[in-house]
């Protein structure tokens, strides 16, 4: 996706510790029921689903807290975030939608917001367009006439409401803030679609993931590490407190050199970098970066990591969003980084 930085984006809210042991157990059997322990330490983002129906609905907890009466199983959909395509298509889910988000065409149109690689495993179209940037096209998602919006805060959350209401279509806001919340959102789409037998599947899964991962801490030392998503002359974005890149790195086994910074997604300046002197930088490269833009950057040539040989390049995918493919492709990655070592 094409990642804009949103430190002020809202809080979300956590689940009960009784509920986030559950999950572990439920979905993935007692074998790797050890994963609770990760999520008491990293409560997930949203809340409990609801499957009470009544007149072919079903209502859910969003990532916001937002207590939504949806369809069940709608059949028209519209996706506002390659993280949750991500999700929709591991649950095979596709069918069912007929809008997603793009900018607009003299920003890039569809590929401005999902990968060559996206558009053709998820068979994506500019038929499918709703522009989301520099402003939401209310028209646009009309025409398309789905019957529920999946929605990420990629986009301002005041105007997918507004747009909502005004077209009388509900809309669900998911947008984990820690790697247990993308397990959640699973879970609630599973329960929209009547799909939780596949939600259960691809969940077991990732906390198969998520607990060899958490097998780490015993035995390795966290290094000191940057990863960073894009950079200009000021400096290396990169992610804080609250945040599901943070709970990535930390998974992955390192400490983050911004983990104490004061915004959730800081740009560090050079000498930021420079004090907190990381052993490992990783960048993320598409959407137009690649290792000569961060080449480019400020002082990157006195980065020790630099001059150590100590920088990979990943998928911008596989640290930006907060999907199944950040667990399953983005957190093996930045432990074969991190611990070079390890099995």
């Amino acid at each position: 996706m094409s990642f804009t930085p949103k430190p002020t984006r809202p809080p979300s809210s956590t689940v009960p510790l009784a509920w986030v042991a559950v999950i572990a157990l439920v979905v993935a059997g007692t074998a790797i029921a050890g994963t609770a322990g990760y999520f008491v330490l990293h409560p997930t983002s949203s809340g409990v689903t609801s499957t009470g129906s009544g007149n072919g609905t079903v209502t859910v907890t969003d990532d916001l807290g937002r207590t939504v009466a949806v369809p069940s199983d709608p059949a028209r959909v519209a996706v506002i975030g390659p993280s949750i395509m991500d999700e929709i298509y591991r649950l095979g889910l596709r069918s069912h939608v007929v809008a997603v988000d793009c900018y607009a065409a003299s920003l890039g149109g569809l590929s401005d917001d999902y990968t060559p690689g996206q558009i053709a495993l998820w068979n994506l179209s500019s038929s499918m367009c709703v522009q989301v940037e520099p402003t939401l096209a209310p028209e646009m998602l009309a025409n398309l006439t789905p019957d529920l919006i999946l929605a990420s805060t990629i986009v301002s959350i005041s105007q997918i409401e507004q747009v909502a209401s005004q077209l009388h279509i509900p809309v669900v806001f998911l947008q984990p803030a820690t790697l247990g919340g993308i397990l959640v959102d699973d879970s609630i789409l599973g329960t929209i679609f009547g799909a939780t037998s596949a939600a259960n599947r691809l969940n077991a899964a990732l906390s198969l993931e998520l607990y060899n991962a958490s097998t780490l801490d015993a035995n390795t030392s966290f290094p000191y590490v940057l990863v960073t998503f894009s950079v200009d002359a000021n400096g290396y974005w990169t992610f804080g407190p609250g945040t599901f890149g943070l709970s990535l790195i930390e998974l992955a086994g390192a400490t983050s050199i911004s983990a104490n910074s004061t915004f959730q997604y800081p740009e560090l300046s050079p000498a930021t970098v420079l004090t907190g002197n990381p052993h490992y930088i990783v960048y993320g490269t598409g959407f137009g970066l690649n290792e000569s833009a961060y080449a480019a950057g400020p002082d990157w040539s006195q980065f020790s990591a630099v001059q150590q040989g100590n920088t990979s390049g990943v998928d911008s995918t596989w640290i930006t969003e907060p999907d199944p493919t950040m667990i399953l492709d983005g957190l093996p990655a930045l432990i074969a980084v991190f611990h070079p070592a390890v099995p």
